[in-house]
């Protein structure tokens, strides 16, 4: 049997006429007009949840009893819907549902439009007095001049005088990351030349092929201070020792090679045939 061609129906009703085009595929099978696709469509169509995060006011109040609160904040009691919006209506005010959660809901008599005003000031106010805290970076190298390191700590002082925090990095490069005493000695002396106006959030630490201390706004309490003067004093310890053991261990290697090459410059005896 060949494909069937849309007859159309009409259908009639005690007030109007409703014309249906029906037809037929391959299959003998109806296929739905347009009207039906767009139908079932719709109705699998899921129903996105509401972004309203207002509160619900008088009529779109759904619980039974509420807890009333007067405009003055005196407890009303538990009421009931009806007469928690009869005495919001006495006053010529709105009934807030502030607090939707409880059992029953809180309610609140309040003109919704004026706490609605005040509250987007406050909002405006919050706003206005954030702070935003800028990050500034500052670079040195572990061999950097006295004149180069002067520009630049004068720079991350302006900075912290501006109110923002610095970032201040050691770039090592080579062998210079054998050393990492010179960088942290450098960055000891950038957190000393602006004690009068920072003081060190971030201790210095090694950060790959960089060492890396962050300065933050205002001056360093006693107990702060302190201890940084006691993180110096083990740093120091620390790097001398370890300069004691670098040189002890080329010491030892210079008397090696000296050793290796006496031996090597003395004749080697011949054995008879």
């Amino acid at each position: 049997m060949g494909v069937g061609f849309p007859t159309p129906i009409v259908l009639a009703f005690p007030e109007q006429q409703l014309r249906v085009s029906v037809g037929f595929d391959g299959g003998n099978q109806p296929i739905p007009s347009r009207g039906e696709s767009l139908r079932v469509t719709q109705e699998r169509r899921p129903i996105a949840t509401p972004t309203n995060q207002e509160p619900r006011i008088n009529d779109l109040i759904r619980a039974r009893q509420v807890r009333l609160v007067s405009a003055d904040g005196e407890q009303m009691g538990i009421q009931s819907l009806p007469d928690a919006l009869e005495a919001a209506l006495e006053v010529g005010l709105d009934l807030v549902e502030v607090a939707d959660k409880a059992d029953p809901p809180v309610c609140r008599i309040m003109d919704y439009g004026k706490f609605k005003y005040e509250q987007s000031q406050r909002a405006k106010e919050s706003r206005k007095k954030a702070t935003h805290v800028l990050v500034k970076e500052m670079k040195y190298r572990p061999k950097i001049g006295p004149g180069d390191f002067e520009t630049k700590t004068r720079k991350v002082e302006k900075f912290l005088i501006a109110g923002s925090k610095v970032k201040v990095t050691i770039m090592f490069r080579g062998r210079e990351m054998q050393h990492p005493e010179l960088g942290r000695r450098i960055l000891d002396k950038v957190a000393e030349a602006v004690t009068h106006v920072g003081r060190v959030e971030l201790y210095p630490k090694q950060d790959g092929r960089n060492m890396i201390m962050v300065l933050v706004p205002g001056q360093a309490t006693r107990k702060q201070r302190e201890a940084e003067a006691d993180r110096r004093v083990v740093v120091e310890e620390s790097d001398a020792e370890g300069s004691e053991n670098e040189k002890l261990t080329s010491e030892m290697d210079e008397a090696a090679a000296t050793d290796v090459a006496q031996v090597e410059s003395q004749p080697t005896e011949q054995m008879p045939a």
